[in-house]
């Protein structure tokens, strides 16, 4: 059973068509045990982080996350969440990622949010990605990027900045992309998550 993370955040919904799409067995719940009990869980979701992390303090789930040992999939917000801070609010976020999220500042003409198609380049140091992924275009929707570092899976660019696409780091997976968006190499991407 895969959990899916249900908190005031919005495009969860499209996380669970993707697994419907996929045939997986889940679940869109806020209950503790269950997440506690999942094989798999699915952090998803676009919102502001400084409400988004208050919400999480205030109903425990922060810490819930933090104690995970199964394989954890932070996807768009659910990604920079798990970093240790962000310039969106100013805020303290879960720490699995000692990386910080930072603000998009155009020099170049680049609109911000950056939103559609870009692409993914994988380190060659990655472990769970297929290789086919590499290359390909993935659909991005934010206003603010995780610094690229040590955790690093793959990356991409904008606005000048090469940034974290994708991040791993002992049982938590992360893409600032929305896999679940992103067409056939999207479902791989989820497919390669649920196969680790």
């Amino acid at each position: 059973m895969v959990a899916i993370i249900n908190y005031n955040a919005g495009n969860i919904r499209s996380v669970l068509y993707a697994l419907e799409r996929i045939g997986v067995a889940h679940e869109l719940t806020a209950d503790h045990a269950k997440i506690r009990a999942a094989d798999k869980v699915i952090f998803p979701g676009v919102g502001a982080a400084a409400s988004t992390m208050a919400h999480l303090n205030q109903t425990g789930l922060s810490e819930v996350i933090r104690s995970l040992t199964q394989p954890v999939f932070g996807v768009c917000v659910g990604m920079q969440l798990l970093c240790s801070h962000s310039e969106e609010g100013d805020v303290p976020c879960l720490g699995v990622f000692p990386e910080r999220v930072r603000q998009f500042r155009p020099v170049t003409g680049e609109k911000v949010p950056h939103m559609g198609w870009n692409d993914v380049q994988l380190r060659p140091d990655h472990n769970w990605v297929s290789p086919e992924v590499d290359g390909s275009y993935c659909y991005y929707v934010h206003s603010y990027y995780v610094e690229a570092g040590p955790d690093t899976v793959a990356t991409t660019t904008y606005c000048g900045t090469d940034f974290a696409a994708m991040m791993q780091r002992d049982n938590f997976y992360a893409a600032q992309f929305h896999p679940e968006k992103s067409a056939q190499v999207g479902e791989r991407i989820i497919r390669d998550f649920l196969a680790v």
